[in-house]
């Protein structure tokens, strides 16, 4: 299953890479479908990209299976204080520690601005952050109900302790942000924090709240200030 959700998402990040260190200049979060069409081209951007959760009933479906509900993994209708508040103390937390550790790194991405990969918005009509928005749920739902979810809960059945869970969580988080190029580091601190809050509290609607506001709030700010 995390195999299922894994090697697309290689795939998708590998691409963009590949697109930078060859010279390509616009790499485009919104990728246009239809040409001088915007509100078509968005309709079915986020038809196309809703298929990334595709694998989420079937994760859950398996999960289930083997005894974790839906209820159990802690998913379901989000509540103020128990999931929402605290996501976005996370999500604060995450872009905190991304910004303090980026500091010292400052000098060399200026001064080495190739080594970072930046894909864009590109301007876009302002009613593009339903777009964001859409991206940003979809995005958050598939990546921690299977990455959370499923591999810290099949890793556990199998015996790994949780510091080894961790690190493995992390490890294929990160792989497929690889199209960040070396500010990829810059994912660990996000991914830690989403991984620890499930394991000690076993609410997959944290994280994914976490998630969901870290992701719309830079998207929404790419397609406002242009």
């Amino acid at each position: 299953m995390v195999l299922a959700f894994l090697l697309p998402a290689l795939t998708g990040a590998i691409v963009p890479l590949v697109q930078h260190s060859e010279g390509v200049s616009e790499i485009n979060r919104f990728p246009t479908v239809v040409p001088g069409q915007p509100l078509t081209n968005m309709v079915l951007g986020i038809l196309l990209y809703a298929s990334v959760g595709a694998v989420v009933p079937l994760t859950l479906y398996l999960l289930s299976r083997t005894g974790q509900t839906a209820r159990e993994l802690g998913l379901g209708f989000p509540s103020w204080t128990a999931d929402i508040w605290p996501g976005l103390g996370l999500a604060a937390a995450s872009f905190g520690t991304e910004f303090a550790i980026l500091i010292p790194f400052t000098p060399l991405l200026v001064h080495h601005s190739s080594l970072v990969v930046r894909p864009v918005v590109g301007r876009v009509p302002n009613y593009y952050v339903v777009y964001a928005i859409a991206l940003s749920a979809i995005t958050a739902v598939t990546e921690e109900v299977v990455v959370n979810g499923y591999l810290l809960t099949r890793l556990e059945q199998l015996g790994w302790t949780p510091r080894s869970a961790l690190i493995l969580s992390l490890v294929v988080r990160t792989s497929y942000h690889a199209y960040y190029g070396i500010a990829l580091f810059l994912v660990i601190p996000f991914g830690y924090y989403m991984t620890r809050s499930f394991q000690k509290h076993r609410r997959l609607n944290r994280p994914i709240a976490a998630h969901f506001l870290y992701d719309a709030v830079l998207l929404t700010i790419s397609v406002l200030v242009q």
